[in-house]
């Protein structure tokens, strides 16, 4: 019984200590290095670097050793006749092989070359410098997606604060109309002339109302963290929660629009991106123009061939393909040009390089203007939320004296519904409009690149 019992306590702890282990609660910056660490779009573009790289070693690799190499077993015919062995001239026994089966003997030929190349007028040079240009590339697009990664948890963090806020916000108001709804009830069942059954009506309409906007917070509540969750790779079903009492501004920047635009111009991705890619183009615009040359190289070619039962033609005038053995050291020439697709490659590539040099036009005018119109937004839902935030506590302090003098009998209800009303939408409005200036500020930093 004893054992049973101490086998029972100490599953109960593991499970008690699994239990504590899993439950975790983060802030911002703790959310988005863990989802930086996990998001599998990151780790996809970070192998597409590998795969550029890769690349890049296929590329040099064109420099070392080559082999080419033809290696097969075969059937040799045999022969009657012709010249006689050792290259007498005697005339009385003739070289002849036919008295095996069918005349026929097997036959195994080896033919190789191993080259290396000396020097091919650029071709490897600039397929080297043109798989590095897309390394770079590949490098800022991983750059591109940790930006759009943090944009996401921020929109998920602040949403799953501004959603809990308006939710906490809503269940006030609504038990301040629960218990306004009491009281009517109570006042009618008295025959008071205070309030009427409209009054009732009224209010019990906007419970109705204030009940659908408490589900919808409590929906967004929910999708928000769940996202948090996914992007944290903690999984949905893991038990998280954010560090944030409440949702707060973040500071304003303090830098001018010319200042930002300066950042961008020399963090943002893109442009470091298009730089990479137009060094890449060019380069392969030159490989296709080396493609008309050929490539010099040095090596050793040789030739082997073997057949049991043929006799060998020991003449050293004559090739014998079936029964030999060569070997060399060579230099030579090669070339392997289509000389119409030549001229159509490289007009490709440069058709590609023209639209890549556009591209970096629009860039360049059109990162600017994104920056501009994220500044615009942060200082104007800045101003807006400062004075949402105003009018949001003066409503408050409306509500809860309306709420006062009705309770005491001072105050109509059609004051008090209005002075609910109006604090829930000005309170909703300045989460809101809170949450949208965060999302901004997090807006701006990344048009300006101004991140990892």
């Amino acid at each position: 019984m004893k054992q049973n019992l101490k086998t029972l306590a100490l599953v109960v702890s593991s499970c008690l200590f699994a239990s504590q282990a899993v439950a975790q609660t983060v802030d911002l910056p703790q959310a988005l290095a863990m989802s930086l660490s996990a998001d599998p779009r990151i780790q996809e573009k970070e192998m597409l670097v590998a795969q550029a790289r890769a690349m890049l070693a296929e590329a040099q690799g064109n420099y070392g050793l080559r082999l080419d190499a033809n290696l097969f077993v075969g059937l040799a015919p045999g022969v009657s006749g012709g010249f006689y062995q050792g290259g007498a001239n005697s005339g009385t026994v003739p070289r002849d092989d036919a008295y095996h089966p069918n005349g026929l003997s097997d036959w195994t030929m080896l033919q190789f070359a191993i080259i290396k190349p000396l020097y091919t007028f650029g071709k490897i040079e600039k397929y080297s410098e043109a798989a590095q240009g897309n390394i770079d590339v590949k490098h800022q697009d991983s750059r591109l997606q940790r930006g759009a990664t943090m944009l996401d948890v921020n929109r998920a963090y602040y949403g799953f604060l501004a959603a809990r806020d308006t939710r906490r916000m809503l269940e006030d108001v609504f038990r301040k109309v629960d218990d306004s709804i009491a009281r009517v009830e109570r006042l009618i069942r008295e025959g008071s002339a205070q309030v009427k059954q409209s009054d009732l009506y009224e209010l019990q309409s906007k419970s109705a109302v204030l009940k659908r906007y408490l589900a919808q917070a409590g929906a967004v509540e929910t999708i928000s963290l769940n996202g948090l969750k996914v992007l944290t790779g903690v999984g949905v079903n893991a038990d998280l929660s954010v560090a944030d009492d409440a949702l707060a501004a973040t500071p304003l920047p303090t830098l001018s629009l010319t200042d930002y635009q300066g950042k961008a111009a020399s963090l943002r991705p893109e442009f470091a991106q298009l730089e990479a890619g137009l060094r890449a183009r060019r380069a392969l615009v030159d490989a296709k123009k080396a493609e008309s040359y050929p490539d010099i190289y040095a090596g050793l070619a040789g030739s082997f061939a073997y057949s049991s039962r043929r006799d060998s033609l020991e003449n050293p005038y004559i090739h014998d393909p079936y029964n030999h053995a060569g070997l060399t050291p060579v230099l030579g020439m090669k070339w392997n040009v289509a000389f119409d697709v030549v001229p159509a490659r490289t007009a490709q590539a440069h058709a590609e390089l023209d639209a890549l040099l556009a591209k970096n036009r629009f860039a360049m005018l059109g990162i600017p203007y994104e920056v501009a119109e994220a500044y615009a937004n942060v200082q104007a839902t800045w101003a807006a939320q400062n004075e949402l935030a105003t009018g949001a506590a003066a409503a408050r302090r409306w509500m809860v004296a309306s709420f006062a003098d009705f309770t005491a009998g001072l105050e109509s209800v059609a004051r008090v519904a209005e002075a609910l009303k109006s604090y829930a939408t000005i309170q909703a409005d300045y989460l809101m409009t809170l949450n949208e200036y965060n999302l901004n500020v997090a807006k701006l930093t990344r048009v300006t690149g101004d991140y990892k």
